[in-house]
């Protein structure tokens, strides 16, 4: 049983035929990134996975079930934070919460662990706006991963920062997505960086431009952590542009 299936994904917008026909899996402990053109529907691609838009055509499975909405067990990081400003740290990360049928207590708790665990202990009590970047996408992958998730989806999660965080955030999927004590069992990640897809990914699916559809699934077997200057990785890089740019 696959973590998640992409079964023949269509997707129009009026007229317009934005997906043609999108296939692929995820399995157990995989890294997956989707690659493509700029406005070629990446994201789109990303909010069907999620639950948040319903395609033309084909269907979405999550452990073998239809996704058909939001689905406990699927969370989101967006690009640009999505955090509500009016709440503090804290309270954006027990929005996470909302589909789990647990007290207020037991939802501090566990939201102030989360938070300590990626670097925010002494912010719980801060609003968005007294944090940096880098900061507040801590706390927006903090509320996607509060509810356990098997599978955690991240559009461009890194693309706003500067490279040292950027750095040390993918290092912290990295190690949600292989301890296997922790829930997330697969990631899905949209972005522009080859080079990041390379660094993160056992799977990458190169998409074509409109309408969309797979040009290639190119598998990454180099081990974990990977060196960025070395052959086999640069090697890999090109064969990923000459897909792009074909």
């Amino acid at each position: 049983m696959h973590i998640v299936d992409v079964n023949s994904i269509g997707f129009s917008f009026g007229e317009e035929k934005v997906i043609d026909d999108i296939s692929f899996h995820a399995d157990k402990d995989e890294f997956i990134s989707i690659v493509g053109p700029s406005g070629c529907g990446k994201s789109t691609l990303l909010r069907i996975i999620a639950g948040l838009i319903r395609p033309s055509k084909g269907k979405i499975l999550f452990m073998d079930r239809e996704v058909n909405g939001p689905t406990l067990g699927i969370s989101f990081v967006f690009q640009d934070f999505a955090l509500l400003p009016w709440l503090t740290n804290i309270e954006n990360v027990k929005i996470g919460f909302s589909m789990l049928n647990i007290s207020e207590e037991e939802k501090d708790k566990r939201a102030e662990a989360i938070l300590e665990s990626l670097g925010l202990s002494g912010f719980e009590n801060s609003y968005p706006n007294m944090l940096s970047g880098g900061m507040k996408q801590r706390v927006g992958i903090a509320r996607a991963l509060a509810s356990d998730p098997k599978v955690l989806l991240m559009d461009e999660p890194f693309s706003s920062l500067d490279e040292l965080t950027a750095d040390t955030l993918r290092s912290d999927i990295l190690y949600q997505l292989k301890n296997e004590n922790l829930p997330v069992n697969s990631v899905i990640m949209v972005t522009h960086n080859v080079e990041e897809a390379v660094q993160l990914s056992d799977k990458i699916i190169v998409l074509s431009g409109r309408p969309t559809n797979v040009k290639a699934i190119m598998k990454v077997k180099m081990e974990h952590p990977r060196n960025r200057r070395s052959r086999a990785f640069t090697k890999t890089i090109d064969e990923i542009y000459s897909v792009l740019t074909k």
